[in-house]
């Protein structure tokens, strides 16, 4: 097999032997035991100024090549989210065309009728964010003035991912949580744009290890009261929410959330590093999935559930488990820059010409954090040719500067 020489943290290398590819079978019929969304990454211009601050242009193809590929393993895509690098490099403009283009080859694929997707709709296959990061927060007006710009970002956000055909995902947003004052604000926002949607939507609350402007959202600091308002909001509001899509790398709050759910409203863990037991259940409930893991593990991802629609729920737990290595070294502190941990995986398998993320954020991990992701993605049979991974991390190892 395969040997390169990998960085360690004291400062040495050591020789790493591949363990080989694991080939992860497609399913020939829909997935059905669990709904399961990837939150996709997204792929810039090589040749692009993928620098700090500069606008995002993007790879169309090798985007949305990755989307078909999540699609034809059976996984719905979750887009234009934080995965997406929403509010870190990701602007609205290029936003906008990602849910536009998204949509347009989520309807071909319906219309494909693939084993996979048989039967699916647009909706099925994908949702997208719908927030409000089109606004300035340096110029963000404070009071009543603030709350409304808030509303009508969202509503622009919204028609746009209504008009391209995927469900809404009500994105947290940083500006809410600057200009609110209180739960009743919280509770205020989110009903007048509940009460307009005409399908039902996902809600999104995304915990400060993604993102610290988060703070305090829902009202409080307090998980317990802030989820006592989140509650209030979802069983007045629980014909229009689809479910709930929680971040909070809390296994125990999510499984007690999931249980104090209205009858209807799934829970969609975003639990990066408890989603093989919570995907699992309790016997009682369990978790769907919305997760950023998904996209760096999707094949085995697919068999897992594949598993758990044949009844073989004890197989599906342990493939599952045989990622979480991966998924807990991906989304380590600081874990807002687990995308590069993403983007680098879908460069080592081929699914785009160069490493490189808008903002500049492929510098967002070191270099010894992608070697192991390299070791654990091998692990876990997740490096789809393992000879071509191999070359391409030798590759970026020489460049920068290790065994030179």
């Amino acid at each position: 097999m395969t040997s390169l020489i990998l960085p360690t943290h004291d400062g040495g290398t050591r020789e790493y032997r591949l363990q080989g590819g694991v080939s992860w079978a497609r399913p020939t019929a829909p997935l059905t035991s669990r709904r399961a969304y990837a939150a996709a990454h997204v792929v810039p211009e090589v040749l692009a100024d993928n620098t700090p601050g500069a606008p995002a242009s993007l790879d169309w193809d090798a985007t949305m090549a990755y989307r078909h590929e999540l699609w034809s393993y059976g996984l719905g895509v979750a887009d234009a989210m934080d995965t997406a690098q929403r509010g870190m490099g990701l602007d609205w403009a290029a936003t906008q065309q990602l849910i536009k283009r998204t949509g347009v080859e989520a309807a071909s694929v319906v219309g494909a009728g693939g084993p996979a997707t048989a039967g699916k709709t647009v909706r099925d296959l994908v949702s997208c964010g719908a927030g409000t990061d089109q606004l300035d927060l340096a110029t963000l007006p404070t009071g009543h003035a603030g709350l409304a710009a808030v509303l009508d970002a969202y509503r622009e956000q919204i028609a746009v991912v209504s008009e391209a055909g995927p469900k809404i995902i009500l994105m947290a947003s940083r500006a809410l949580a600057r200009v609110a004052s209180g739960p009743d604000d919280y509770l205020r926002v989110y009903s007048t744009l509940l009460q307009e949607v005409d399908q039902p939507v996902i809600l999104h609350w995304l915990g400060t290890m993604f993102d610290p402007a988060l703070a305090g959202y829902w009202g409080s600091d307090d998980v317990a009261a802030a989820t006592e308002t989140f509650l209030s909001l979802i069983r007045e509001h629980a014909d229009k929410v689809d479910g709930v899509k929680v971040s909070l790398l809390d296994a125990s709050h999510e499984v007690a959330l999931r249980a104090a759910l209205p009858e209807g409203v799934r829970l969609y863990t975003g639990d990066d590093f408890n989603y093989p037991e919570l995907i699992d259940g309790d016997g009682s409930h369990h978790s769907d999935a919305l997760l950023g893991i998904f996209a760096a593990i999707y094949p085995a991802a697919s068999v897992a559930l594949q598993k758990y629609d044949a009844g073989q729920g004890a197989e599906g737990r342990a493939i599952l488990d045989s990622t979480r290595e991966l998924g807990k070294h991906i989304f380590s502190a600081p874990t807002f820059y687990y995308k590069t941990g993403i983007a680098f995986m879908s460069w080592l398998n081929g699914r785009q010409p160069g490493f490189q993320m808008v903002g500049g954020l492929h510098s967002g991990r070191s270099v010894c954090h992608l070697a192991k992701t390299f070791e654990l993605a091998d692990q876990a049979g997740l490096l789809k040719d393992p000879a071509l991974a191999a070359f391409r991390m030798s590759d970026y190892l020489r460049i920068n500067g290790v065994g030179v």
